[in-house]
């Protein structure tokens, strides 16, 4: 993010600047710059003077050098497309212009400049997006503007507070209430942005802006019924409009409509100038289904299209069965090496190459990537571990015997669902694929519900604050504990099919027990649980789409490990005999002696399907999506070993007595 800080100087010359002297303010500017030769700020306002003075040399020389050190600052970007413009150079302008809006798409010139340099028989969809966006802008309150380009430039704590100021005059201001929605979604306040937007769009419902960033935010709280219902709205109110359709057949995807949406991408990818997130969005559907040799094709023309598209090259990666071509291999290698492209783009490419190397066996060479991935993600989390321990404390302090024994028929005793809980990369998704083998037993994915339930629970509150849950869990009447769990079997039932029974295969669960015990005490709870080297370090390598913040960095998973393990021996104190705990290592050694005990547990009779769980035919959603299709392997149990050398950090943050503790199995 940038700084704020502007030196003295340059402010003054900003001033001098306005009030007409473009020669007094480049002599204070050129001072200011001997002194401070790193600052954007001061670099940038020189280089307008040089062309408002007609030295367009000196200008793009002090252009070039801000843009070497900031790569990613869009107002540059514009001062470039306007010192070419003034140069005649309209092919580098329109450039320039077209960077600047990718990394700023609140510039006003930069759109008029692109406007001005095409006819729209040229490049017509590109024409009519600058038109529409610079009418949006043109529109905004000048407060309004400010907002966005503020948040574009990452500023976004002098956003919200111009945000709220405005909004306070203008309660009602749907273009407000959007923009401070959007503050939200980037903050990860995402309940704010749902009402915020929930209210946009009841006050205007014929802004389809609004209903589209409101499919936006529900999509992300995982309300995918919501989110659906509201795409078909919008797609109906402008068919034709691309960005509609697009994400409509998101929401197909969310709700299991892959053909739909398959078929959507293919139409909208010859229509849209950058097509390369589109060919990446079909490729995921793809592989969700088993067509993997047509997601990686998919896969390769999102990188195709848009050259250091890291996403594209993890997601190969992520197939976990496909090996990178040497031509593969140098694309990622200067993607590393390329300055310009955006931080989560690094953080892809160096998972992948860890994967790669890793395959190569270069161990060392995969390690280090690994690491430096893991380095990154990390500085871009705000992730506390002893904050998260101390909130799984709280659980074994409030959740105990007295608890449970005072309340043994509370909430809904429907026995459908069945949950999968435990770390990720514990073998949960290969339980998931043998019991959704079952004719009885339906497969749906992670789901939100629990965890959403728990923080509704807790209220408003700062991260600071004391917690309200689960110490709240006492003071629920019957009458609210039966609500939830009517709730949870309602919000969950547009992932289903006929099956009576279904999986919830949120790893993130094994927190919330207690909550599912009160609510749904019919529930099979199943914890799978895997060598906690091989756990952690496969946590380590894996890139994820969104949350697992803990998986981050050696020390934090051990510690998540731990406290895993911990709160789950308190479960199993507090609740006997109510879960069921999974070794993969035992479903490896012995899949049908785990099988029928999976089965026995869940009430279910043997059925041979889920022997040959890799034949089901399902949509699967997880990294290990590639590896349950096929028979069951023991080659992935030991792969830590190969890094031993670099894991003392796990092994201390974990500890040798839960190590060594860990069963054996032949």
């Amino acid at each position: 993010m940038p700084s704020d800080f502007i030196p003295e100087a340059t402010q003054l010359a900003k001033k001098t600047l306005a009030d007409g002297d473009v020669a007094g303010a480049a002599k204070q500017l050129a001072t200011q710059l001997a002194l401070t030769p790193e600052d954007r700020e001061t670099q940038y306002y020189l280089a307008v003077c040089y062309r408002y003075l007609g030295d367009f040399e000196q200008a793009l020389t002090h252009i070039r050098t801000m843009l070497e050190t900031f790569p990613r600052f869009a107002r540059g970007y514009q001062e470039l497309g306007y010192t070419q413009k003034a140069l005649g150079n309209s092919g580098a302008a329109m450039k320039a212009f077209r960077a600047a809006v990718t990394l700023n798409d609140a510039l006003v010139g930069s759109w008029r400049g692109i406007i001005e340099l095409i006819q729209p028989t040229d490049a017509p969809q590109l024409f009519k997006e600058a038109e529409t966006q610079l009418t949006n802008l043109t529109g905004l309150p000048k407060p309004l503007l400010q907002v966005r380009d503020w948040v574009n430039e990452g500023r976004l704590l002098p956003a919200e507070n111009l945000c709220r100021q405005f909004l306070k005059q203008y309660p009602k201001h749907v273009e407000g209430m959007r923009l401070l929605a959007h503050i939200g979604v980037q903050t990860e306040v995402l309940d704010d942005a749902e009402i915020l937007l929930q209210h946009a769009v009841q006050f205007e419902p014929h802004n389809l802006l609004a209903r589209y960033d409101y499919i936006g935010v529900l999509y992300k709280r995982q309300k995918y019924g919501e989110a659906f219902s509201q795409a078909e709205r919008l797609v109906a109110a402008d068919p034709d409009n691309v960005r509609h359709r697009t994400v409509y057949a998101n929401q197909c995807v969310a709700v299991g409509k892959f053909d739909e949406a398959i078929k959507i991408y293919d139409q909208v990818i010859p229509l849209i100038p950058d097509a390369a997130s589109v060919h990446l969005l079909k490729a995921h559907a793809l592989k969700t289904i088993d067509h993997t040799a047509e997601a990686i094709v998919s896969y390769r023309d999102a990188y195709l299209e848009k050259p250091g598209f890291g996403d594209a090259f993890w997601s190969l990666a992520n197939l976990k069965t496909y090996r990178f071509t040497p031509e593969e291999v140098s694309l990622m290698l200067a993607g590393i090496d390329d300055p310009s492209l955006p931080s989560i783009d690094h953080i892809h490419l160096n998972f992948a190459l860890g994967k790669h190397y890793e395959d190569q066996q270069a161990f060392d060479q995969a390690f280090y990537y690994y690491e430096t991935g893991n380095t990154l993600k990390q500085q871009q989390t705000a992730y506390d571990g002893k904050l998260l321990s101390d909130r799984l404390q709280l659980q074994q302090q409030h959740c105990d015997e007295t608890l449970f024994r005072n309340r043994p028929d509370t909430g809904n005793p429907a026995p459908d669902p069945i949950f999968i809980l435990g770390l990720p990369r514990s073998g949960s998704t290969l339980l998931e694929q043998i019991l959704a083998s079952h004719p009885l037993v339906e497969g749906t994915q992670e789901l939100p519900n629990i965890a959403a339930f728990a923080f509704d629970l807790d209220g408003r509150r700062r991260i600071q604050d004391t917690p309200q849950y689960p110490a709240c869990l006492k003071n629920l009447s019957d009458e609210t504990l039966i609500q939830l769990g009517n709730q949870y079997l309602e919000d969950t039932r547009i992932h289903r099919d006929k099956a009576p029974f279904f999986i919830d295969k949120m790893p993130n669960n094994f927190r919330h027990i207690g909550l599912i015990r009160l609510i749904l005490p019919k529930a099979k709870i199943i914890d799978a649980r895997r060598h906690p080297m091989a756990c952690c370090f496969s946590g380590f390598k894996q890139l994820f789409a969104s949350g697992q913040e803990f998986s981050y960095g050696l020390d934090n998973i051990g510690r998540y490990y731990r406290d895993y393990q911990l709160l789950m021996d308190h479960w199993h104190q507090v609740l006997p005999n109510h879960i069921l705990t999974v070794h993969h290592e035992a479903v490896v050694s012995d899949l049908e002696g785990q099988v029928r005990r999976l089965l026995d547990f869940c009430g279910l009779e043997f059925h041979e399907n889920c022997l040959n769980f890799h034949k089901t035919e399902r949509s699967v959603r997880t990294p290990s999506s590639e590896q349950v299709r096929q028979p069951i392997y023991r080659s992935g149990l030991d792969q830590w070993h190969n890094f031993a050398t670099h894991l003392q950090p796990l092994r201390e943050a974990i500890g040798e007595d839960l190590i060594d503790a860990y069963p054996e199995f032949n």
